[in-house]
């Protein structure tokens, strides 16, 4: 039996979201643990040695360290507890009494561990591992290539303030060039880009993070897979695959169908047996656990550990978590959801037996999915207790994070239609803005606009009509006619000057 150690309360900090947070993790418990884990004098086969521990006194203690780490799960199991002390084994944090690390095993027996001298901390990149790469948006002189003329209902229109002025003395402000520019439909590769670049500046803004260089290659982010994600999805909002080849195999689905609905199985021919419905869970989870790659993807590893930072904040973490979803290959969505949707119903039925004897059902769930759901190439990270983690939350909040977010979907349908209407073009302005209904004037007040509208248009427009009035040099008939001429014009200029100040700074008068 390993001796009671006494305990002392660790306070180690919240590792937020940010650049390479599992390594931080990492290093963070390598630390508490060699700062705080008691060593003392042990005697093994009549020899003493100093400054060590029983591998069962280190299993005891880092796991309550774990435990009541609020960067882990209160579930963690001493089962994960030794898998992490092998990994420090295996990696030199900790070695035998004898100096012996790498390839020797870690067992939860009364072996004797210590410390070697120096402290085997993870380093950090120098650089980030990624590229950094901005995906644009589709700008002005891109659609000026592509636009057709003949699409224009007549000529651009022209407006410039001082040849007005020059020809009918009126003062009216000064009014940019500008001109109507028809927008034709836009191309996939367009769609995808604009798909692609909003929904990562979402996450990010969402993340609360400058830039998401470091934990994701951009060019690695499908914008075909969110697209499907969004809108091939049935009644339940479970996406629909085109390729059919990819469909989890029909006696996996027969025994999520069966285990879902116990003790009602409708697929099932046969009677069953004492202990069918755990021989059926393990089927599934057999098939899961040979999956080549984790459903979460092993290049999205970093973005799902660093939402794991947003959990404190459950509002954040599910609006990041369900976006992070629509990166997935819709194949590893569709398998996502469908194997929520089986452990929730699990957890909820009531007339299921228990499905093991040493361990509760969810926390059997846990560990039988956590690997194949998230799992790190790197053999120096974390990831059991990451992942025990975020199956937990995901089990809570399944419905929530694997449905489609719908804010986000309306405001990048919103700025496709935006970039497809008729817009007006001013020189300078090459670039559309990320919001819909992009302004390129100069923002005034509700006092500065009611002024010019005053004194630019009606003043003006009276002192041309009291020159024409008072002109002695020509006839009644010719005044009329002039006065009639120039009020058209007038009013023409007029209207369209006040629908384009109007369009372009009301909304920004009436806030």
């Amino acid at each position: 039996m390993s001796t009671l150690l006494s305990w002392r309360p660790m306070e180690p900090r919240l590792v937020g979201p940010g650049p390479y947070r599992a390594t931080r993790l990492w290093n963070e418990t390598i630390e508490l643990f060699r700062g705080g884990m008691p060593l003392r004098k042990h005697r093994c086969r009549f020899k003493s040695y100093e400054r060590c521990f029983t591998a069962s006194e280190a299993v005891d203690w880092l796991h309550r360290l774990l435990q009541h780490n609020q960067n882990f799960s209160p579930e963690v199991t001493r089962t994960q507890t030794v898998q992490l002390l092998k990994k420090f084994l295996r990696n030199h944090v900790i070695e035998d009494i004898k100096g012996r690390w790498g390839k020797e095993d870690f067992e939860d027996n009364g072996h004797l561990y210590r410390f070697p001298p120096f402290s085997p901390l993870k380093p950090y990149p120098k650089r980030s591992p990624y590229r950094k790469e901005v995906v644009k948006f589709p700008n002005w002189n891109d659609f000026e290539r592509d636009t057709f003329r003949e699409q224009i209902p007549g000529k651009p229109l022209m407006l410039n303030s001082e040849m007005w002025f020059k020809r009918h003395s009126i003062a009216i402000g000064e009014v940019p060039t500008c001109k109507l520019i028809h927008r034709r439909q836009l191309t996939e590769s367009n769609l995808e880009d604009i798909w692609r670049s909003m929904t990562l500046s979402h996450l990010q803004k969402t993340l609360g993070l400058d830039s998401l260089n470091d934990m994701l290659d951009i060019k690695l982010v499908n914008p075909k897979h969110i697209i499907q994600n969004v809108y091939n999805v049935n009644k339940q909002g479970v996406v629909i695959l085109e390729d059919k080849s990819k469909e989890l195999p029909h006696w996996v689905l027969s025994a999520m169908k069966c285990l879902a609905s116990w003790p009602r199985c409708p697929d099932l021919k046969q009677p069953t047996y004492s202990g069918f419905e755990r021989d059926v869970f393990r089927t599934i989870a057999d098939y899961y656990g040979h999956m080549k790659e984790p459903l979460l993807t092993f290049q999205f590893f970093d973005l799902f550990v660093n939402v794991l930072g947003l959990l404190q904040k459950e509002k954040l973490a599910i609006e990041a978590l369900r976006v992070c979803c629509l990166l997935l290959p819709p194949a590893n969505r569709r398998k996502l959801q469908l194997l929520m949707t089986l452990l929730a119903r699990i957890g909820s039925n009531k007339d299921l037996p228990p499905l093991s004897d040493t361990v509760g059902t969810r926390t059997l769930m846990v560990q039988s999915f956590s690997r194949c759901i998230l799992c790190s190439k790197d053999d120096v990270d974390l990831d059991e207790l990451l992942a025990a983690k975020l199956v937990s939350f995901l089990m809570d909040k399944s419905q929530e994070i694997l449905s489609v977010p719908c804010a986000l979907k309306a405001k990048i349908e919103e700025h496709v239609a935006h970039l497809q209407r008729v817009q007006i073009k001013y020189p300078g302005a090459d670039a559309d803005s990320t919001l819909p209904a992009p302004s390129f004037c100069h923002q005034i007040s509700a006092d500065e606009f009611e002024h010019q509208r005053t004194n630019g248009s009606q003043e003006p427009l009276v002192g041309l009509l009291e020159e024409i009035v008072m002109n002695r040099e020509m006839s009644i008939k010719e005044k009329k006619k002039k006065l009639k001429q120039e009020l058209r014009v007038a009013y023409v200029l007029f209207t369209t000057t006040l629908r384009v100040r109007i369009d372009c700074d009301w909304p920004k008068v009436t806030q």
